[in-house]
């Protein structure tokens, strides 16, 4: 049993939680995080989904992702979930998501980090994560093409490389 804080549009909790499955009422939204880790030669480590998963089974997606618990925080629900998914400890003290997406009920939280892996050393969850491997954009967007890897736009695939060195969106030092 999943209990979701409840915000409102401005991303302000209203107080109120929900139980994951139950529908959502109007105006009401959820907190979600992703976390991309990328190693020092730029590839992004990835997950493949069990073939039992509901909703894409059995495909590739980031490295991490999921809905923040009641309680949670951002930066704690991401943490929590890179712990429970691949067994890996991370710390985002200081570290904001690279971007916010606002999608369907959901305030979908990004986060972009490098660093060291063993990719031998984690631990899967059975339950959600069947394979992990290190992938370079190209890759990815040839997953996606192939139906291999959730559907998400090469544009966004994109954007997450770009973010792996870089922050803000000017492409140089305009404005200074």
């Amino acid at each position: 049993m999943e209990l979701w804080d409840i915000y409102d549009e401005n991303r302000i909790k209203t107080g109120r939680t929900m139980m994951r499955g139950d529908p959502f009422k109007e105006g009401d939204y959820h907190l979600v995080v992703h976390i991309c880790i990328f190693n020092s030669e730029g590839k992004m480590l990835i997950q493949q989904r069990q073939p039992f998963k509901k909703g894409w089974s059995n495909m590739w997606d980031v490295t991490v992702g999921g809905s923040a618990v009641s309680g949670d925080s951002s930066r704690s629900a991401a943490e929590r979930e890179v712990m429970e998914e691949i067994g890996l400890e991370i710390d985002l003290k200081g570290v904001h998501p690279k971007i916010t997406i606002t999608i369907d009920n959901c305030f979908n939280d990004v986060y972009v980090i490098t660093q060291g892996v063993d990719i031998s050393s984690l631990k899967l969850q059975y339950e959600e994560v069947q394979a992990v491997k290190w992938a370079d954009a190209e890759e990815i967007k040839s997953l996606i093409a192939e139906n291999k890897f959730i559907p998400y736009h090469t544009g966004f695939i994109d954007l997450l490389f770009h973010f792996r060195t870089r922050t803000g969106t000017l492409s140089h030092g305009e404005g200074k």
